[in-house]
């Protein structure tokens, strides 16, 4: 089959190159040229794991090309997928669909014999109709058929998402479009992954549940674990203790400094106002996003009290910028709230992230950009981490120690444990953990 993917970011990239690899024949479209140029030279914009060989496979294949000129690239596609960013609107949180709707009105504009447009973005409910609307309006007699076919892929773990996926959603109104997505997705058909054919309007609400219903999980234990702290709980027994329960699960249990990334912030922020412009209000989800807000710029004071309730003149040392590991996206990470706030408070921050250095450049100032963990802990006075890469997990802690000119440890990711922390001399803080002291090891 022949796939057209307009936009070359997070989702059509990785979606793009993955087509590719199950067979079909994907031009991948964007208007950003230097982007194009960089692709068409092995560069890829974003870190994901195994993106750049599966780029680089499809390439040398002939199966995987990059181009800014859209309407060639439409002019003859069995399928168009659309995936551009759909940010949230300034003002009112609603999703931004211009983009989508854009790219819509240049691929009628090529049509050219029967196509499906497949809507890969994050769109509410509705947005397909609308689609459809735009392309009917401009191309009268265009022969084609929209889809809803949402994405569920983690950063970090992208490409294996999109190669062994939990599940495939299509919501399709013809029987041409849902044979023509089988086609599509036929090696998943094959493994016998559940591909799930619905409304097109089911298809695109699935999305937003999943995501908020995560971002709930989250929210949830996060707010456990403000409890653990307050009545002498340990959080990590608590959620291994419900996430054993089938029905609960124990994935999105881990207690941190809040949600942050592409997908959640924006998506449960997007359903929270399209379900109040429809009288349907989901007050949980309104919760969740008030508790998460706050959560982030708490943690800020969290450690500020750690360093005795005041950072003027004093050094923090953090480590890890952005929203969660093995990516180098840094949209909505806790670090944008954390960062800003030590520095206000007086701080001098030096700080580190294995990928995301660049990006973090483009949104952080007044910070010392280090080149490693311990170049980073270097005179510090209290070391913060964020972010729970895996080189942090094994740091060695008597090094760390002689580094610092405090052994001050505050640990928002809960990578380390307590007792070890204690016997190699540090204070350590976590998150919904009692603290270890001398007069408890006693």
């Amino acid at each position: 089959m022949k796939i057209t993917m307009i936009g070359t970011g997070y989702v059509g990239l990785v979606s793009g190159a993955c087509f590719a690899e199950f067979g079909a024949e994907v031009v991948c479209v964007d208007k950003d040229a230097d982007k194009i140029d960089g692709l068409n030279r092995g560069e890829i914009p974003i870190y994901e794991p195994e993106l750049d060989s599966t780029v680089e496979k499809g390439v040398r294949a002939g199966r995987l090309s990059f181009t800014t000129d859209l309407p060639a690239s439409v002019n003859g596609a069995d399928a168009v997928f659309i995936a551009v960013g759909t940010p949230s609107r300034r003002g009112d949180g609603h999703a931004d669909l211009s983009f989508v709707y854009s790219a819509a009105e240049e691929v009628a504009a090529a049509l050219n014999g029967y196509t499906v447009i497949v809507t890969k973005s994050t769109v509410p409910v509705g947005t397909g109709d609308e689609v459809e609307n735009v392309i009917r309006n401009k191309r009268p007699d265009a022969e084609f058929d929209v889809v809803s076919n949402p994405e569920f892929l983690r950063e970090g773990a992208a490409v294996r998402d999109f190669m062994r996926p939990d599940r495939v959603v299509i919501g399709a109104h013809s029987e041409r479009a849902r044979e023509a997505m089988r086609e599509l997705y036929r090696p998943l058909f094959l493994i016998e992954t559940p591909i799930i054919f619905t409304a097109r309007r089911t298809a695109e609400l699935i999305k937003y549940a999943a995501n908020t219903f995560l971002a709930t999980k989250i929210t949830f234990i996060n707010e456990i674990a403000d409890l653990c702290e307050q009545v002498g709980a340990d959080i990590q027994d608590v959620a291994k203790g419900i996430g054993l329960d089938g029905r609960i699960g124990g994935k999105f249990l881990h207690a941190g400094p809040g949600y942050g990334g592409s997908c959640f912030p924006k998506d449960t922020l997007a359903l929270v106002r399209t379900a109040q412009s429809v009288g349907s209000p989901v007050k949980i989800v309104e919760a969740v996003v008030e508790v998460n807000d706050s959560r982030k710029k708490n943690m800020a004071e969290k450690i500020i009290a750690a360093c005795g309730g005041d950072v003027v003149g004093k050094t923090v040392a953090v480590l890890g910028l952005t929203f969660k590991p093995d990516t180098d996206d840094m949209r909505d990470a806790p670090s944008l709230d954390i960062v800003p706030a030590l520095i206000a408070g007086g701080a001098k921050l030096r700080v580190y992230d294995p990928q995301g250095m660049d990006e973090a450049r483009k949104l952080l100032d007044g910070v010392v950009w280090c080149d490693g963990a311990y170049d980073a802990a270097t005179g510090a006075d209290a070391l913060a981490i964020l972010t729970e890469w895996n080189e942090f997990r094994g740091l060695d802690l008597g090094r760390l120690k002689s580094t610092m000119r405090a052994p001050l440890l505050v640990d928002l990711r809960n990578i380390y444990n307590p007792d070890d922390m204690f016997e190699a001399g540090f204070e350590y803080l976590c998150v919904g953990r009692p603290p270890v002291t001398a007069e408890i090891k006693n």
